[in-house]
């Protein structure tokens, strides 16, 4: 169906994406992915109190990187400020500098709003607009389909997808929210983007997915769409 053009993961939510030329996968998502996620001091019994870039969109100028790449389950987590500073993930200097009474939490199984892989494709997003980056929509992994289609991976849900050694099932359309509208590099916020989505696609752009076998996926895997 396509090769895998691009591998993300964000070890921090809702900060900056770590691209990877590979990843392991397991059954709770990339290795290392999403596992530290910052709460806000107002929100702490909310079924969502999560700091997002909602709420403070120079998040995703704060850049997360793992020590130890390869081994994520030995690894720290460090985080550089736009400011330039490496901090420790757990540095209570980092929870200040993002708001009073902000404070940072680990799941090891990840901390994510609906499934743990997503995946959209280069086809979708070149159709949502002009020179709009991949990194806008946060996927795990970016997929050039070899059709002419547009949105080919809405015809994926529900079928089960082999890239590498990873086999995913695709179970549902990503519903999107106003993230899409900020241009991370340059925090400029661009309401169409959503408008555009939410009119035409029904709020939706990429797909979720789970493991269904763990493996290894790399940059320039073939993308197989099994029977």
């Amino acid at each position: 169906m396509g090769r895998l053009v691009g591998v993300w993961r964000y070890p921090v939510k809702s900060m900056a994406g770590e691209p990877l030329e590979a990843s392991d996968v397991g059954w709770h998502g990339l290795a290392g992915d999403r596992r530290w996620a910052f709460i806000r001091a107002d929100q702490p019994r909310s079924g969502f109190p999560w700091l997002t870039i909602r709420e403070r969109p120079e998040m995703c100028h704060y850049r997360p990187s793992l020590t130890t790449p390869d081994d994520p389950n030995k690894s720290a987590t460090r985080v550089r400020t736009p400011a330039g500073l490496e901090l420790d993930v757990a540095d209570p200097a980092l929870a200040a500098e993002l708001g009073a009474g902000v404070r940072v939490i680990k799941q090891d199984r990840g901390v994510f709003d609906t499934l743990p892989l997503s995946l959209i494709t280069t086809r979708t997003i070149a159709a949502l607009g002009a020179n709009l980056a991949a990194e806008r929509f946060r996927p795990n992994l970016l997929v050039e389909p070899t059709g002419r289609a547009a949105f080919p991976e809405d015809r994926w849900v529900g079928a089960v997808l082999r890239i590498g050694t990873l086999r995913l099932r695709l179970d549902k359309r990503d519903q999107r929210c106003v993230i899409v509208n900020l241009e991370p590099a340059t925090l400029r916020r661009d309401p169409k983007v959503l408008r555009t989505i939410a009119k035409e696609r029904g709020a939706c752009a990429g797909v979720y997915g789970s493991t269904v076998v763990p493996g290894r996926v790399a940059v320039g895997d073939a993308v197989l769409l099994e029977p």
